[in-house]
């Protein structure tokens, strides 16, 4: 049947005419109220009901803080049970089955829509822009206007000839407070939480991890990725890459997986959020490099920590610890190495980026719609 508004105001006059010739005027009288509830209802769907953003978002949380924790959950338990996985063809350095496994790393992405690996130009202005535009059309302008003058001037931003310690690669929100290391009460929820959780990761890590073969052409274990490093191994497991859940390697780790969705801050709904074991073999360097922004602060939960293993960002060295979080702007320049013994065994963190803290709640949730995965 096609509801409109004229058809339910002829339904209403055809109740109170029924109530004019009806001597018992009780069916007519419930009848016309029937139907002007209904009719009520209808166009309150029709003037409010508003398509919710990913990941839960609805206009009635625009104003509102972080999301209760069993919101997040639930979120990412039903974002777990239905995406999709990658399938991948080979991976270098890898071997046979690794067509099986998730597309984890960043190192073989080859996908164009991936925002890390796209070079910035005018055609990701001019998506960003787009995606700003339909983001203001469908909810609001209000609080959008450091994300609209960061979209708007992303060309005098982002990396270019010129040397800087801060050159974010692909998005730059100005007038954020800098600095490449914050203290832990900037997140001091997420950082006590992730720090009771240690004991769990920890078992969780070894469940999965165990050192590849050293025979030539032997594949790393189901689940592991590896990245380009000028010297050792660095190897990464990810729970959540580019703000995609990593269905298999999540359904590993149930207790690391629970524990995300209790953060207050992780960032879960758009390409800037990753959560991964990160192992460093001994002898092992991270070439310096420059994060993809800087509304996130990327946390480091120490796992394993030999000695001589070091962090470096901005120029400033910081060194992990087993059990504490370390909390840095990795949209600074940022190194990383191991230069401990084969005997010392390999420097494994939890990694899981977060949000600035200064960052307010209506531009992370314009900044999930902008970046949404696949976008």
């Amino acid at each position: 049947m096609e509801w409109s508004l004229e058809r339910m105001r002829e339904w209403v006059a055809g109740g109170m005419q029924s109530v004019r010739e009806c001597e018992g005027g009780a069916v007519g009288t419930a009848l016309c109220l029937a139907l002007l509830f209904i009719w009520y209802c209808y166009r309150v769907g029709c003037e409010h009901s508003v398509p919710s953003l990913r990941g839960g978002y609805t206009p009635e949380t625009r104003s509102g803080g972080a999301l209760p924790a069993s919101v997040l959950t639930s979120d990412l338990s039903s974002r777990l049970a239905s995406s999709k996985l990658r399938q991948v063809g080979g991976v270098s350095g890898g071997g046979g089955g690794a067509a099986e496994e998730e597309l984890n790393g960043f190192a073989y992405c080859q996908s164009p829509e991936c925002f890390r690996c796209s070079r910035p130009g005018e055609g990701l202005n001019q998506r960003l822009y787009h995606s700003l535009q339909d983001y203001a059309k469908r909810y609001t302008w209000a609080g959008m206007g450091r994300v609209h003058k960061g979209v708007r001037d992303q060309g005098r931003y982002l990396l270019c000839s010129r040397p800087s310690i801060q050159k974010p690669e692909v998005f730059f929100l100005p007038d954020l407070p800098s600095a490449p290391f914050f203290s832990r009460e900037a997140q001091k929820h997420d950082v006590e939480l992730l720090e009771r959780s240690f004991p769990a990761l920890l078992a969780e890590f070894e469940s999965v991890y165990r050192l590849p073969s050293s025979r030539a052409g032997s594949s790393l274990p189901p689940g592991w990725k590896a990245n380009s490093t000028p010297r050792g191994h660095w190897w990464t497991f990810y729970l959540v890459n580019q703000g995609t859940p990593m269905a298999l390697n999540a359904r590993r780790c149930p207790r690391t997986w629970r524990v995300l969705g209790q953060l207050r801050t992780f960032i879960s709904n758009n390409v800037f959020g990753n959560a991964c074991f990160s192992v460093l073999s001994p002898g092992a360097t991270i070439s310096e490099h420059y994060g993809p922004t800087n509304v996130r602060l990327r946390c480091h939960l120490g796992l394993k920590v030999p000695s001589s293993c070091e962090l470096v960002v901005g120029g400033e060295p910081q060194c992990w610890s087993e059990g504490s979080c370390l909390l840095f702007d990795d949209s600074f320049l940022h190194t990383a190495f191991h230069d401990g013994s084969p005997e010392d065994g390999p420097r494994v963190v939890f990694m899981v980026d977060l949000w600035h803290p200064n960052v307010a709640a209506a531009e992370r949730q314009a900044l999930d719609y902008i970046f949404t995965p696949g976008r």
